[in-house]
């Protein structure tokens, strides 16, 4: 278990390390499209303000819009550094990376299918909870630790699945395959996964911690620190991990589930 988590600890170390070089190579570009992201997420949130006492089919419309806007800006996002990792000798424009239509609304079905997943996965452990209270054990214990396990069984299939986008982007698969392909690279890997995250939240941890504590000053300063550096170095960090995970994974046939879940 030592070595293995060694192993891990020096693979996060490898992904990091690389991430933070192409980072800072190109981290104009990158923090670009994430500032264009951030921008996209808060103006959807104010416009849904401003008009929900307004019309509620203009509110949905613009939800919509907006939700578009961000998931083409990500989808970019991840193309532009997919460029940047196989030819990064050669410039390219932020608007020859915009995803085509067909990978927009293979992200839009796969997000639809990752929620549907989710929801899944947490109804599984209801159903297997329920039983139990017919077994003399308490019915707020039994709801507890139903809580407690479809919460760690709901983050452990996000992290599975969550990479399907990458698949979408660089290997046009349909969004089923994106996510079945997710499940399969990642089998393995769960721990060193888990520890870049890890790594990677760290900014977010602390500023939570420091907001807490009620330290306003300290927590605007770490959030801007989070958000103009953790966010663009978390993108290529991932992406990386997506690679490097793709490159140890010697099955050219689509996955199938059953065999990929543990």
């Amino acid at each position: 278990m030592i070595n293995f988590l060694k192993e891990s600890t020096f693979t996060v170390n490898e992904v990091i390390g690389k991430a933070w070089l192409v980072t800072k190579r190109n981290y104009f570009s990158i923090a670009t499209l994430c500032f264009l992201m951030f921008i996209t997420s808060n103006a959807s949130g104010l416009m849904a303000f401003f008009l929900k006492d307004v019309n509620k089919a203009l509110s949905v419309f613009m939800a919509l819009l907006f939700a578009f806007l961000y998931f083409t800006l990500n989808l970019s996002l991840l193309k532009y550094i997919f460029h940047l990792l196989d030819d990064e000798e050669h410039e390219v424009s932020i608007v020859s990376t915009l995803p085509t239509r067909q990978q927009i609304i293979r992200f839009v079905i796969s997000m639809f299918y990752f929620m549907l997943v989710i929801v899944g996965v947490y109804a599984v452990v209801i159903l297997i909870a329920f039983p139990f209270i017919y077994t003399g054990i308490k019915i707020q214990i039994v709801t507890n630790v139903a809580i407690a396990v479809g919460i760690v069984a709901i983050f452990i299939t996000w992290v599975r699945i969550s990479f399907f986008p990458f698949f979408i982007i660089d290997k046009n698969q349909p969004p089923f395959g994106s996510l079945k392909f997710s499940l399969a690279i990642t089998k393995g890997n769960f721990t060193k996964i888990l520890l870049l995250l890890l790594v990677l939240g760290g900014f977010y941890i602390v500023n939570l911690f420091v907001s807490l504590l009620q330290w306003p000053v300290m927590a605007f300063f770490i959030n801007i620190l989070s958000s103009f550096i953790i966010v663009p170095l978390s993108s290529v960090a991932l992406t990386i991990a997506y690679r490097k995970m793709m490159g140890e994974y010697n099955s050219d046939q689509e996955p199938d589930i059953f065999h990929n879940i543990v």
